[in-house]
């Protein structure tokens, strides 16, 4: 049995699109929409020739595994909200994966989190 989500050999990205706003956070992330009221979720990327982290979208082929999940419904319903000055609600990859009960990815040890539940 996996511990970890692994990333499969083949996939579709149908769901999710590259949202680009001005959020002091990240600049790129992954927006799920139904209706008028979005939930964008990000994932943290690490340059190790520069040693430097940065939050943007999710990798692709995480996005319809997320979206199809059976509780992604009433997570988005949750957390989601309308777009205020060019932002939606937020979430971290690894804040949804929890809550959805999905397996978690790796953890790296250059990863950090929010210590609050909105970003």
């Amino acid at each position: 049995m996996r511990y970890h989500y692994e990333k499969p050999a083949i996939y579709l990205s149908l769901y999710g699109k590259l949202y680009i706003c001005r959020h002091p956070v990240y600049d790129k992330c992954t927006l799920f929409q139904i209706g008028d009221k979005g939930l964008a979720v990000i994932q943290q990327r690490f340059d190790s020739e520069k040693k430097v982290t940065w939050w943007s979208e999710v990798d692709p082929w995480l996005t319809d595994d997320l979206y199809l999940h059976p509780k992604f419904k009433e997570y988005f319903d949750e957390r989601a909200g309308k777009c205020t000055d060019g932002l939606y609600p937020t979430v971290t990859v690894r804040q949804i994966m929890w809550a959805l009960k999905m397996k978690p990815m790796p953890k790296e040890r250059w990863e950090t989190v929010f210590d609050r539940r909105d970003i």
